[in-house]
């Protein structure tokens, strides 16, 4: 079946299942057969199997006679009789029963009674044989009936068992039907699953950036296509993702590079402006005016160089965190003096509000959380207007730091929403401010809050202004988090 179609596979599961439940019944029926053939000798009677008994009951009536109007013969008429499927009654001359297992009132009057003996008489579904009763006076004392049907019986509980039979192989082809359904989908499921399971592994093996690997299936149907198509499908994607990843490990290489080589011009550009400022005696403005603005440039490329820089460190896979044990309350507390000190030129507010067990050492790579911290509070205190407020508010549980940082300045865009954490973005707001940005802060906060195993979104207060929130884990002694 594994070089077949599926569509041919499926078709001969289908007749295999037919050709099977029909064989088992055809087998099933046989076996039934012969059981109630045997069962016809054994097990049940035939149908006049009690009428034939009557001239033998009779007998034995007319020989005890009167003894039998007494209790006392019941136990002979009792034994007279062979199986459970007659019943007797004995009834006094004025036809009164006196005992017997059948109470149903046969006769209505004495005469109906006398009408009827030494005959055999139908009464509904039974046949009714009545035999008199003679005292020694030659008078009719009584008489006793005897009631049987013509029909099949079986000997003791024998006919549940026959029955029981007849039954099963009236539905056997059912339960044959199901049980080989079950039974040959079972194997038709376990050969489509087998390249279907080899697939799933491959993809999560892509997934997971290991294209190392092989799909061991050949077969000539669609599934055995699909596993080929797969593999040189992962052929070519091994050999882009290659080039993909080469062409991205040589631009970290020409960034870094870049970097590294825009730092010492810059370097010149800022201390030579910064030594034409220090040499200009004659107090030259417009002198002054331009060399400032020469040095607050070079100062801007700096920091989009050191920027760069990092971001190209960020992106390397063997980053390792630097943890140290820091009061998280003090650290906090000296950020926010220090964002105070900018903040007092817009007149801006900075509120932090700490819960939790802030005041226990925690174990953490403070850089990155400074980095974090800095890059978040100063696009706060870039886009919150004069006389606003920012507030800080962060929670120490056992294993995770939680900070909401608010503003009251302008909120994100949609736009912002759904591209502020991009590479090099930046929002509408962004470009309109006379000091720009490179785009790379949130960024950066991405990536850093990541490395320390947390993560972060942002959205819009209820009032309006910004909201970033960022959780980060709380490391143990052994380097993990807890």
């Amino acid at each position: 079946m594994k070089n077949r179609p599926l569509v041919t596979g499926f078709r001969l599961t289908f007749t295999w299942i037919v050709i099977a439940s029909i064989i088992a019944t055809v087998i099933t029926y046989a076996i039934a057969a012969v059981l109630y053939v045997q069962a016809q000798y054994k097990s049940v009677y035939p149908a006049n199997y009690y009428e034939q008994q009557i001239p033998g009951i009779d007998a034995y009536i007319r020989e005890e006679n009167t003894a039998l109007l007494s209790q006392s013969g019941e136990e002979g008429l009792k034994n007279a009789i062979s199986g459970d499927g007659i019943s007797y009654q004995v009834l006094d001359s004025e036809g009164n029963i006196l005992y017997g297992t059948n109470q149903e009132n046969l006769f209505e009057t004495k005469e109906e009674l006398f009408n009827q003996l030494n005959t055999t008489f139908r009464h509904q579904d039974n046949y009714i044989h009545a035999v008199p009763i003679i005292d020694d006076s030659g008078k009719i004392a009584g008489a006793i009936t005897l009631s049987y049907q013509l029909t099949i019986s079986y000997v003791g509980d024998s006919g549940r068992w026959v029955i029981t039979v007849l039954v099963i192989a009236l539905l056997s082809p059912f339960l044959y039907i199901v049980g080989f359904t079950m039974l040959f989908s079972k194997i038709f499921v376990r050969n489509i699953n087998k390249p279907l399971q080899l697939l799933m592994d491959a993809s999560r093996k892509i997934k997971e950036k290991d294209l190392d690997f092989e799909i061991n299936y050949h077969s000539d149907n669609e599934l055995g296509k699909l596993c080929g198509a797969f593999s040189e499908m992962k052929e070519e994607l091994k050999k882009s993702l290659s080039a993909q990843w080469k062409m991205e490990q040589e631009r970290v290489e020409m960034v870094e590079s870049l970097a590294h080589d825009l730092k010492a011009p810059l370097s010149v550009i800022r201390g030579y402006s910064e030594a034409l400022i220090d040499a200009n005696f004659d107090g030259d403005e417009k002198l002054c005016k331009y060399l400032a603005v020469i040095k607050e440039n070079a100062e801007k490329s700096s920091n989009l160089v050191q920027q760069m820089q990092y971001t190209s460190e960020l992106e390397k896979s063997d980053v390792q965190l630097q943890l140290v044990p820091v009061n998280l309350s003090e650290f906090l507390e000296q950020k926010v003096r220090h964002y105070e000190l900018q903040a007092k030129q817009k007149e801006i507010d900075i509120v932090m509000k700490m819960k939790g067990d802030i005041q226990i050492p925690l174990l953490i790579d403070a850089d990155k959380l400074e980095r974090i911290l800095d890059n978040i509070v100063s696009n706060s205190l870039q886009y919150t207007p004069t006389g606003g407020r920012i507030s800080i508010s962060v929670t120490a549980g056992k294993d995770n730091v939680f900070y909401e940082i608010y503003d009251s300045g302008s909120g994100f865009s949609q736009k912002d929403m759904e591209k502020a954490f991009d590479k090099f973005y930046r929002g509408d707001e962004a470009r309109r401010s006379k000091d720009g940005h490179s785009g790379l802060g949130l960024y950066i906060v991405k990536q850093l809050v990541e490395q320390l195993g947390g993560s972060i979104r942002i959205d819009n207060a209820e009032s309006g202004g910004a909201c970033v929130m960022f959780w980060h884990k709380v490391f143990g002694d052994n380097g993990q988090p807890k």
